[in-house]
């Protein structure tokens, strides 16, 4: 679980305990969030992992099972619980997350609102790149959606840095507190435009505003209102293409007509000696490469992220 030591730096330095959550790592696609208790048991496909093996081991440690099968227990960073987070809606993905996150400017010590909360994907990692001293205001219109946040928030051990609130920003804004003290802003609503006249009255002078959405006329109209209080607009489609890198042997070449052992192309063929009906013998020896393709699926989705500054008075 995330702490913040006494030196105010976000740490996982520390032994696995009690009612730590931690993220069961079994390959890259294959992970799940998992709470600590030490009377509870792991069964997967690698056999019986006891909940009491793990508690004072520091996280990253390789434990094993009854069956001598292995996984590895990972602290719950933002990109791990990304991927193995509850999806209540639609979630933002690492490519998205990482580029909003520095054309927002967003660094410790900001405070930020965002409307909706959703699954809080992005929220978790809003709520580190502000870590110590900054705040992360959240908002969805969703009751139980809300409340399933802040208790994933709790789990995670961002509580300290989030506050969700329950609120319909596109029909209310967003709370007059705020106003002017705000570094940055972001909206995932249907209708964005509605709620960027409050989004201004937030920000701070030069403060930022990002608005995600996947229709292309939710952009076109979301610019038209944001040219009226802001500036440097700019919309941005960001694609991510995943590749696996692994080592597989290689085809060997033959020569017409060779019933010999196939070479690998990177040796040549070494005569020798000729047989009596005039054929080469080789001593082929085994040969692989390292080759990269692209994995069957790439987590995320097509989305727009437009970015705009706001104007100053």
């Amino acid at each position: 679980m995330l702490s913040i030591q006494p030196e105010n730096k976000l740490s996982f330095s520390r032994c696995i305990a009690e009612g730590d959550l931690v993220i069961v790592y079994e390959r890259h696609d294959s992970m799940k969030a998992v709470k600590v208790s030490e009377s509870s048991v792991l069964q997967n496909r690698f056999g019986v992992f006891k909940h009491a093996d793990w508690i004072g081991k520091p996280f990253g440690s390789k434990v094993f099972s009854n069956k001598g099968g292995f996984v590895h227990l990972l602290a719950p960073t933002p990109e791990l619980w990304t991927m193995v987070l509850s999806h209540r809606t639609q979630i933002l993905y690492i490519a998205d997350i990482s580029f909003l996150i520095m054309y927002l400017e967003i660094v410790p010590g900001c405070v930020v609102l965002e409307s909706g909360t959703g699954s809080g994907s992005l929220t978790t990692s809003l709520a580190r790149a502000v870590a110590p001293t900054g705040h992360v205001n959240t908002f969805d219109f969703h009751d139980q959606r809300a409340a399933s946040a802040r208790e994933d928030f709790v789990k995670t051990g961002l509580s300290s840095l989030v506050t969700v609130r329950v609120r319909d920003i596109q029909g209310e804004g967003f709370p007059d507190e705020f106003s002017g003290l705000v570094d940055s802003v972001f909206l995932d609503l249907p209708q964005p435009w509605l709620a960027i006249p409050s989004a201004a009255k937030m920000l701070k002078q030069d403060g930022t505003l990002c608005s995600f959405s996947p229709c292309i006329e939710q952009v076109q109209r979301s610019c038209e209102i944001l040219k009226a209080n802001f500036t440097d607009i700019r919309t941005f489609e960001i694609l991510m293409r995943a590749y696996e890198v692994r080592e597989v042997k290689t085809e060997c070449r033959k020569a017409d007509g060779d019933n010999s052992p196939a070479l690998p192309p990177c040796k040549r063929r070494q005569r020798l000696s000729e047989s009596g009906d005039g054929q080469e013998m080789s001593n082929a020896a085994p040969s692989s490469t390292i080759i990269a393709k692209p994995t069957g699926e790439t987590r995320g989705h097509t989305g727009y992220l437009t970015f705009a500054r706001l104007r100053c008075v």
